[in-house]
């Protein structure tokens, strides 16, 4: 025997018997007991209605069309005695033995015919002495039917030999009624089914094992009903990914013979790459109608739950965290964009508790049912709604570092996350209430030459900072590109929702990067059929198709008059809703370029930025109390002015290095923003 060749790995290595039964029970999967629409009060709410609805649908159908079918029960109700009678009289004659004598007869079987015609004589003599002793009974029931009963009790036979004679009666092609619904006929999902669907897409190394007579995919688990549809959990082939079924929906759905929104290839979030959930809807995705929204006759809402936003392709209803993320929404026009923006600012609406900063800068007024209950609000194209939103952007930067501050300065016990609780927004002394900032169509501010670059800047700064502090950013945009939607934004938002998009860059820049890669592709959404049905990411483990609740006008304008009342009932109107023009919910306006030049006198070329803070402080104490050093440093970010190692001497004497600023970095900035850079 020749050892010289290479030897194996798996030869060196002691036998292994693998994981043993306690660790694969351990680790199998428990379905769950209870289905899910009986676990949630939302869901169990919307299937009782729908039975009830379909049941009361039912029966007015039928209610309406008895005249009809009493009409039809007595036409044929003469059809139907005579089947009567003559049924009696063939059970008498021992009718229905009579092909078993002819066939006795005809293979000339004497005896057995014989023997039959016995048995018939024997039938017909006991059948014939029940009919007669009967004829006495009924004739005597019908004399005290006719001349004995009551008008009612006569009626009531009546009725009921009618409907049984009439039922009788009816011919085998015409039933008594029609029917109230008609259900769809839908083929059972069977894995010959699967197996066959998989092979056709295009997979090479499924394909090769079906052609050689193997399944060349793996059930882990028996298709099962879900919710309205099939589930099918799948092992790949080694080396094959979710996402490569993905990018193949098409033909998978034409391999299985079913529409396109019925079809939905998924990842398992508790599993490896190659573990594919395969769902397959009795109806097109797009075919299920308007989806009611789930807080439409809410009375109120409280913002630190999950708004609800819609429900996924298998029915279940879908919702959306906005304490402490960030909301951005994409598509191409007329996809249900504006939609989706209006149940998020709605949801948040019905909580008095929320001020709302709403910017509409498409002009259309979409949003014009909420003003109502906004602390500040446009809606238009124009130079001044962007610069009013651009405004708004600006001062949610100072809002955000005010918060900061006051939160810094709250008890461990009451803020131990320092974090914005219900608890504290209801403390309406701290100011620290939830604030929803909603930018429809946020590309024409952060495109525009005069407003864009700053604007985008203070989006990227509240983003990133504000989530913690109650500060919440709703952005919609149909231009998704990096100069209409900066990088920083984009790359920094925690929940994102893309209805369809025309390209991978698109899809990528709003669901993140490697999004188109790993198959979650809203490119895939067919124009106008499936407007509303967008990938929501974020919000769950993994990426999900949800069709988003719709909101018309007068159902948005019934919310609003309901969010209007509370805030009234709470006392915490204000700003625009009080026909008041708020320019900060911080305090005064300033300009903080300003007072620092006024703090730091033209001798002090460089000065600590903790020594700007404290100065402001004194200058203005309701604006910036409780301002530290990097508080100035992030201000002062946005208007190009860095910070740099400044020497200084302590208060003790002793030398040191602090960051801080040069005085001439600060002139030229005023210089340049006021135009006329020359002064510097």
């Amino acid at each position: 025997m020749d050892d010289s060749g290479p030897v194996l790995v798996d030869r060196l290595a002691p036998v292994s018997s693998g994981p043993g039964l306690l660790d694969r029970v351990r680790d199998s999967k428990r379905l769950d007991v209870l289905p899910g629409w009986l676990k949630s009060r939302a869901e169990f709410t919307d299937a009782a209605a729908w039975l009830a609805g379909h049941v009361g649908h039912t029966v007015a159908f039928h209610a309406v069309r008895s005249p009809l079918y009493a009409a039809k029960l007595i036409g044929r109700s003469p059809a139907g005695a005579a089947r009567i009678i003559g049924g009696r009289m063939r059970w008498v004659a021992d009718i229905e033995s009579e092909p078993l004598r002819q066939a006795a007869a005809s293979a000339e079987n004497a005896e057995e015919y014989l023997k039959l015609t016995r048995q018939r004589d024997r039938r017909v003599r006991w059948r014939g002495a029940v009919a007669v002793a009967t004829l006495p009974v009924l004739l005597a029931l019908t004399l005290y039917l006719v001349y004995g009963a009551s008008l009612w009790l006569q009626l009531a036979v009546l009725a009921v030999t009618v409907c049984w004679c009439g039922i009788l009666g009816a011919p085998a092609d015409k039933p008594l009624s029609s029917r109230a619904v008609i259900k769809p006929e839908v083929q059972k999902l069977t894995s010959d089914m699967v197996v066959k669907a998989m092979a056709s897409i295009g997979i090479g190394q499924i394909a090769s094992a079906v052609a050689k007579g193997l399944d060349g995919i793996k059930f882990v688990a028996p298709i099962t009903r879900e919710g309205p549809g099939w589930r099918a959990d799948i092992d790949l082939p080694l080396g094959v990914t979710v996402g490569d079924v993905a990018d193949r929906r098409a033909r998978l759905a034409s391999g299985l013979r079913r529409p396109l929104g019925c079809v939905w290839p998924e990842a398992d979030p508790a599993e490896h790459e190659g573990r594919l959930i395969l769902w397959v809807g009795d109806r097109d995705l797009s075919k299920t109608g308007i989806v009611k929204w789930q807080l439409a006759n809410a009375r109120r809402h409280d913002v630190f739950k999950r708004v609800p936003f819609g429900l996924d392709p298998r029915g279940r209803s879908q919702s959306v965290p906005l304490i402490q993320h960030n909301v951005l929404i994409g598509s191409q026009p007329g996809q249900g964009k504006t939609a989706s923006v209006r149940v998020l600012a709605c949801g948040a609406a019905l909580d008095p508790s929320v001020e709302l900063w709403l910017h509409e800068n498409k002009g259309t007024g979409d949003l014009d049912a909420l003003a109502c209950v906004s602390h500040r609000f446009v809606s238009g194209i124009d130079d001044e709604s962007v610069k009013y939103a651009a405004d708004s952007l600006k001062l949610l930067r100072e809002e955000v570092m005010r918060r900061a501050a006051a939160i810094k300065k709250l008890p461990r016990d009451l803020c131990p996350d320092k974090r914005i609780t219900r608890e504290i927004a209801d403390k309406r002394s701290l100011k620290l209430w939830p604030l929803l900032a909603v930018f429809d169509e946020c590309q024409n501010v952060f495109a525009h030459s005069a407003y864009g670059k700053q604007a985008g800047e203070d989006a990227e700064f509240v983003i990133k900072l504000g989530r913690a502090l109650g500060v919440i950013l709703v952005l919609a945009t149909q231009r998704p590109d990096k100069d209409s939607l900066p990088t920083g934004i984009s790359g920094n938002v925690s929940i994102r929702f893309c209805l369809r998009v025309a390209g991978q860059v698109e899809n990528d820049m709003i669901l993140g990067t490697s999004a188109y890669k790993n198959g979650v592709r809203a490119t895939a959404f067919r124009p106008e059929i499936d407007a509303g049905n967008g990938y929501l990411a974020g919000a769950a483990p993994l990426p999900t198709v949800v069709r988003t609740a719709y909101l018309d006008d007068p159902a948005t304008n019934a919310i609003a008059q309901r969010a209007l009342a509370l805030r009234k009932g709470a006392g915490t109107l204000s700003g625009f809703a009080l026909g008041e023009e708020s320019e900060t919910t911080a305090g005064p306006s300033y300009d903080l370029l300003a007072d620092i030049a006024a703090v730091v006198p033209a001798s002090e070329e460089r000065v600590w930025n903790e020594r700007i803070a404290a100065r402001l402080a004194e200058l203005r104490p309701d604006v910036y109390a409780g301002w530290k050093g990097e508080n100035v440093t992030s201000a002062l970010k946005p208007h190009g002015i860095k910070t740099t190692g400044v020497a200084g001497t302590t208060d003790d004497g002793a030398r040191t290095t602090r960051r801080g600023i040069v005085r001439a970095d600060l002139t030229k900035a005023i210089a340049e923003r006021d135009g006329n850079p020359g002064i510097a």
